[in-house]
């Protein structure tokens, strides 16, 4: 459909709590995941960024959000939920496109199995643990449905730092070392 406006931090839509779909099969629910298809696409290929991006960010509040993993098909997930979170957790590098020139280490669960339904409706369940970093984006775009942003789960004030020296002293280790044309 259309590139859309990211909503920014401090943007009170951010911490908005999502309603839920009623219909994941209704075509504005269609038309919502072709904009933030559009909108993570652009901004993937403009700096680097984004594997995911939630409705809010675009100032939808529905329960939607819309992954885009290197090598993987466009995965769009309605009305998701985590169902499960494991006792073990990690600290890892976060970013978001709501406020992409600050980057910050935060901890979340090793694994996490979510519920969502795709766009005809069906439920699906997903067990994400560590490969290709998947349970952290999970819950990274989950939080963005219930006005939670990654700066609220900081750990350490001491790693949040400019995109700039992201770039120059962490990028490699982290999620983010993909090329921007994958």
């Amino acid at each position: 459909m259309a590139v859309q406006k990211v909503r920014q931090l401090g943007d009170p839509v951010l911490r908005e709590m999502c309603k839920e779909v009623q219909d994941a099969s209704a075509p504005g629910i269609r038309a919502l995941v072709e904009d933030l298809e559009d909108t993570l696409a652009f901004w993937r290929k403009t700096t680097g960024y984004g594997r995911g991006i939630a409705a809010p960010q675009i100032g939808v509040l529905q329960r939607v959000i819309f992954l885009r993993l290197p090598g993987e098909d466009p995965w769009p997930l309605v009305n998701p939920k985590i169902i499960e979170r494991s006792a073990e957790r990690i600290v890892v590098w976060d970013a978001c496109l709501s406020f992409l020139s600050i980057f910050m280490q935060v901890e979340r669960n090793r694994e996490v199995t979510v519920q969502y339904q795709d766009l005809q409706g069906t439920t699906h369940e997903v067990r994400a643990g560590e490969l290709r970093d998947l349970s952290e984006l999970l819950q990274h775009e989950i939080d963005h449905l219930d006005g939670i942003l990654c700066i609220d789960r900081v750990t350490d004030l001491k790693t949040v730092c400019t995109k700039e020296e992201f770039e120059k002293r962490y990028r490699a280790e982290s999620p983010y070392a993909t090329s921007a044309s994958q």
